[in-house]
C-alpha cells in the first residue's frame, strides 16, 4: 500500500487525451486560465504520439514540454501506451487509473469525440479515460494499480472535438471564457512544429481562432472553449449562474433607458 507522504503533490484538475497537442488544441487556453486563477493543472498524454511522418520521440517530447511551459501547466506525464493502436482495454485502464489514484485531482477533463479523418485513437481515449475514473475507486485490486490506494475522482468533464463525427446531445454544455488566453493557447500548439509548419500552423490558428471565436461569441465573450458534463449543470445561486454568460456579443442599447452593466 502506497504511503500518502511518498505521493507527488495533488492536483486539481487533471486533462487526458491521446496524443500531445490534443489538449492544447481542445482546452489549451481554459489550462492556461485554470493555471492563472491559482489551480494546480495537469496534461496526462496517453501515448508519445510516435510514430509521424514528421516527428521523433525526442522531438515530441521537447516540444510537449515547451507547450507545457507555455500554459504554465506546472505537471505534464506520460502514461506510455502505444499510440495508433491505442484501445480501451483493462491494461490501458489501470495505467490511468494508477496515475489518477497518485496525482488525487477533483476533475478530471476527458477530451471526447469520433473523428474518422483524425485518428481512431482521440475515441478510444475518450473511453479509457471515463473507464480509469471508475477503476481508479476500486477496492482489492491494489496490485493492479502499482499498490496504490482506491481515489474516487468527483467529476468528470468533456472536452469534445469540434470535429467529431457524431452530433451528440449532451446531458448540458458550457463555456468558458479564454479570451485573455488565447495567444497562450496558439503559442502552446505552435510549439508543436514537427506537425504544424508554418503554412499548417496558419490553417490551423484560423480554425481554432473561428471555432474558439464562434463558440466564445454565443456566450458574449471574444474566444471561448465548449465544455460537456455527463450531468446536468448543478449550482446554488441561479443569478451567478445565468450571469457566468455576458449574453449577447453586441446587445442593442435602447436609448433613454438605464440599463444594468452586463457582467
Amino acid at each position: 500500500m502506497d504511503d500518502a507522504t511518498n505521493l507527488p503533490e495533488r492536483l486539481d484538475v487533471v486533462a487526458v487525451a491521446p496524443h500531445p497537442d490534443d489538449l492544447e488544441i481542445l482546452c489549451g487556453g481554459t489550462l492556461a486560465k485554470l493555471v492563472k486563477q491559482g489551480y494546480r493543472v495537469g496534461i496526462f498524454d496517453l501515448t508519445c504520439g510516435e510514430p509521424t511522418p514528421r516527428g521523433s520521440l525526442e522531438i515530441r517530447k521537447q516540444e510537449a514540454e515547451l507547450a507545457r511551459q507555455i500554459l504554465g501547466v506546472q505537471v505534464r506525464i506520460n502514461i506510455d501506451l502505444p499510440n495508433r493502436i491505442l484501445m480501451d482495454g483493462p491494461e490501458a485502464r489501470y495505467a490511468l487509473a494508477t496515475a489518477f489514484r497518485k496525482y488525487r485531482p477533483q476533475v478530471v477533463i476527458a477530451a471526447f469525440g469520433r473523428t474518422p479523418a483524425g485518428s481512431p485513437d482521440h475515441y478510444q481515449g475518450g473511453l479509457i479515460a471515463e473507464a480509469a475514473r471508475f477503476h481508479s475507486q476500486l477496492t482489492k485490486w491494489d496490485e493492479r494499480f502499482d499498490d496504490t490506494s482506491p481515489y474516487r475522482v468527483p467529476h468528470l468533464v468533456y472536452a469534445p472535438f469540434p470535429s467529431d463525427a457524431e452530433n451528440r446531445l449532451w446531458n448540458s454544455t458550457f463555456v468558458i471564457d479564454i479570451s485573455e488566453t488565447i495567444e497562450q493557447k496558439l503559442e502552446a500548439v505552435k510549439a508543436y512544429q514537427s506537425q504544424f509548419d508554418g503554412n499548417r500552423f496558419e490553417k490551423v490558428r484560423h480554425y481554432l481562432t473561428s471555432a474558439n471565436g464562434y463558440m466564445g461569441g454565443r456566450c458574449g465573450f471574444l474566444y471561448g472553449e465548449q465544455f460537456a458534463l455527463p450531468t446536468p449543470v448543478g449550482g446554488d445561486d441561479l443569478f451567478k449562474l445565468v450571469l457566468g454568460g455576458k449574453g449577447s456579443f453586441a446587445p442593442v442599447q435602447l436609448p433613454g433607458r438605464d440599463h444594468l452593466p452586463m457582467s
